[in-house]
C-alpha cells in the first residue's frame, strides 16, 4: 500500500516546532550570554592589568645625572660643515624629569595594554609582568626623533631580532655556507632550538646562564645603572667580511695643556644610524640589528689621562673627552670622519680611543672569536715639550694594531 504524498499535518507539529524554536532560542540567549560575560571578564581583566601597569608608572623617579667628561663641549652638536652629528658622552647630559619619564611610561602602557607584543616581549619575563613597563625610548630631539622612537621600540621587544635574525645570517651569500648553517639555520634558528628535545646552544659546556630568570639582580631599566641584569637579546651578528673594523688614522704625537688637536677615525662595514641617547633610557636597551648584512650604530672617541703606564688604569673615572658620532653615513667602504677635541687638561701621557657601538653601545659581535673587534687606541703626550702637532703616521699605525699602547 502506497503512503499518499500528501500527509496529515499533526495538530501537535506546530507547537512541537515553536517550543524547539523557543528552545533553540533561549540556548542562543545563554551562549551569547557567556560569550559576553567571558568578553568583559577578559576587558575587566585587561583593565586591571592596564591600571597596575599606570600606577607602576606613577612610582617612576627622574634618574640620576651621570657624571661627565670635562673637556667635551655640552649636549648634541654638529662638525664637519654640519654633517656629523656628535652626542657629548653618549648623550647622558640630557636627562629626562620625573613627569617625562611618567608620561612615556603612561603613552607605552595606553599603546601596548593587552598587546602581544607588548606582553610577552616586554611585559613578561624580561621585566617583571604588566606593573614594570618596557625601558624608555629617547625623547631626545635630534637623537630620538631622527633614528631614536618607533624603531628602537619594534626593535626593543625581541621579536625583531629573533625573526629576522635566522633569515639575515642564514641569508648566505655575506657568510657562505657554513656561516648559513652554524649561525642562522640548524643550530640557532631551527632544529637545535625549535624542538622542546633538542638541548639548547652551549649545552654541556657549563653554561652558567643565558638569561636572567635566575639572577638577584634588578633588572636593567634602560639608565646607566651598574649592579642590574639586561635582558635584552644580543640580536643580529654579521658574516665575517661584514664585521665592522675602525683604525684611528691620525692623531697627533705630542699636544700642549688645553690645546685643541684632532683625531682622524676610519671605520668600515657600519652604518652609522642609529644612536639612542644614555641619557634619556636607551642604555642597553637595542638588539644588534642588520641592514643589507652591515651592522648600524655609531662609534665613540673618548681621551682619558693615564695615571701611569705599568698597569691597567681605573676604569670608574670619567674621562677628559667622549662624544659618541652619528651622522647617516657609513656602509661597507671604508671612509674617515674627523673628530675635533677642544684639548686635555693636565701634563701627562693620555689614551684617546675609538670605538665601534651597535644600537645599544656594545661593541659589535663578530663571526669568529679569534677576530679583533672594531677598537684602536693611541697615546699622547700632554704638555712637556709644547705642542707638537705631528701627526702619528705608519708608524703609529703599527703599534696600534700590535698591541702595546692597549
Amino acid at each position: 500500500m502506497r503512503r499518499s504524498q500528501y500527509r496529515r499535518e499533526s495538530s501537535k507539529s506546530k507547537w512541537f516546532t515553536g517550543r524547539r524554536r523557543i528552545i533553540a532560542a533561549v540556548a542562543t540567549l545563554v551562549a551569547f550570554g557567556g560569550i559576553v560575560t567571558v568578553t568583559q571578564v577578559s576587558d575587566a581583566s585587561t583593565k586591571k592589568s592596564t591600571q597596575r601597569a599606570l600606577a607602576a608608572c606613577n612610582n617612576l623617579q627622574a634618574p640620576k645625572s651621570a657624571k661627565l667628561s670635562s673637556k667635551t663641549r655640552k649636549g648634541t652638536y654638529t662638525t664637519n660643515g654640519g654633517k656629523v652629528t656628535q652626542h657629548a658622552d653618549d648623550g647622558a647630559g640630557s636627562v629626562p624629569t620625573a613627569a617625562q619619564m611618567r608620561n612615556r611610561c603612561r603613552q607605552w602602557v595606553m599603546q601596548n595594554a593587552g598587546n602581544n607584543t607588548g606582553g610577552k616581549n616586554n611585559g613578561g619575563k624580561n621585566n617583571g609582568g604588566a606593573a614594570s613597563p618596557a625601558p624608555a625610548i629617547s625623547a631626545d630631539t635630534n637623537a630620538g626623533e631622527a633614528n631614536g622612537g618607533t624603531n628602537a621600540g619594534e626593535a626593543n621587544g625581541g621579536n625583531n631580532a629573533g625573526n629576522t635574525g635566522g633569515n639575515n645570517n642564514a641569508g648566505g651569500g655575506d657568510a657562505g655556507g657554513n656561516a648559513g648553517n652554524n649561525n642562522g639555520g640548524n643550530n640557532n634558528g631551527g632544529n637545535n632550538n625549535g624542538g622542546g628535545a633538542a638541548p639548547p646552544p652551549g649545552a654541556g659546556l657549563g653554561v652558567l646562564a643565558n638569561s636572567c630568570e635566575g639572577s638577584q639582580l634588578q633588572p636593567h631599566d634602560g639608565f646607566q645603572n651598574g649592579n642590574r641584569c639586561v635582558s635584552t637579546a644580543f640580536g643580529e651578528v654579521s658574516a665575517a667580511a661584514n664585521n665592522p673594523s675602525l683604525l684611528i688614522t691620525e692623531a697627533p704625537e705630542q699636544v700642549g695643556v688645553n690645546q685643541a688637536f684632532t683625531l682622524k677615525v676610519s671605520t668600515r662595514n657600519l652604518i652609522r644610524d642609529r644612536f639612542l641617547a644614555a641619557g634619556q633610557g636607551g642604555y642597553y636597551v637595542e638588539s644588534s640589528i642588520l641592514q643589507g648584512g652591515l651592522n648600524r650604530g655609531h662609534f665613540h672617541t673618548a681621551c682619558r689621562m693615564l695615571a701611569n703606564t705599568n698597569e691597567a688604569p681605573d676604569s670608574a673615572p670619567v674621562p677628559e673627552f667622549f662624544v659618541a658620532t652619528e651622522d647617516g653615513q657609513g656602509g661597507a667602504a671604508p671612509d674617515v670622519v674627523t673628530i675635533q677635541v677642544a684639548g686635555l687638561p693636565q701634563n701627562g701621557t693620555a689614551q684617546c680611543s675609538s670605538w665601534a657601538g651597535d644600537g645599544s653601545h656594545r661593541i659589535p659581535m663578530m663571526e669568529r672569536a679569534n677576530q679583533t673587534p672594531a677598537f684602536d687606541s693611541v697615546r699622547i703626550e700632554v704638555g712637556g715639550g709644547g705642542g707638537n702637532q705631528g701627526q702619528q703616521g705608519q708608524n703609529q699605525q703599527g703599534q696600534n694594531q700590535g698591541g702595546n699602547n692597549n
